[in-house]
């Protein structure tokens, strides 16, 4: 198996998950709490990546943005789904 098949499969034996690397804007806090299901933050840039290493290392360059380091920005990994290896 080459390294790129290794980092996509875990260590189950054999599924295969995906990644989101999600920028979003920062809503300001309006008191009652932040639900991501009702009302989800602003998407400024989506990015997929095939392996977790993958995501981390995206979300590394976005959190070097200066909104981001400023607080007016966020970045989320998000697992979105698991397969079955082929």
């Amino acid at each position: 198996m080459r390294p790129a098949q290794q980092s996509r499969t875990d260590r189950a034996g054999g599924t295969l998950t995906r990644f989101l690397v999600v920028l979003t804007d920062v809503r300001p806090a309006d008191g009652v709490g932040r639900d991501e299901r009702t009302t989800p933050e602003r998407r400024r840039q989506v990015v997929g990546a095939s392996s977790r290493e993958a995501a981390d290392r995206i979300a590394g360059a976005f959190m070097a943005l200066g909104m981001v380091r400023a607080g007016r920005q966020r970045v989320k990994v998000i697992a979105v789904g698991r397969r079955r290896a082929p």
